[in-house]
């Protein structure tokens, strides 16, 4: 099992810019792919971004690419994710998830509790 613990988010303006971090404990981190999700009020959870566990390949959905970029060190055994050009609409509760495989739809097998990410307009 792995546990995981985000860290990183806050209230910010459009715009601006966030590091989000995961950090994880327990079975080897980096025998995982790696992923962000988040939801909005109201809305459902969606996928934000995945990694593998080597993090030679990245995924995102259509609405973050070029703005947000996932990463890890396995050496730290931490995920992260750069969020730049916040908009309001990227308001919500991001979770990271060790997953079964890195892809566009991965398959979450441990959640983390979520960090808050607000974007001011």
């Amino acid at each position: 099992q792995v546990q995981l613990v985000e860290s990183g988010g806050g209230l910010v303006q459009a715009g601006g810019s966030l590091r989000l971090s995961c950090a994880a404990s327990g079975r080897t981190f980096s025998s995982y792919a790696m992923a962000w999700f988040r939801q909005a009020p109201g809305k459902e959870r969606e996928f934000v971004a995945a990694i593998t566990w080597s993090g030679s390949y990245t995924y995102y959905t259509n609405s973050v690419k070029g703005r947000f970029t996932i990463s890890r060190d396995n050496a730290k055994n931490t995920l992260y994710l750069e969020v730049t050009s916040l908009k309001p609409e990227d308001t919500a509760l991001y979770y990271c998830a060790a997953v079964a495989e890195a892809g566009p739809n991965p398959r979450p097998l441990y959640w983390g509790q979520g960090t808050q990410v607000a974007v001011s307009s």
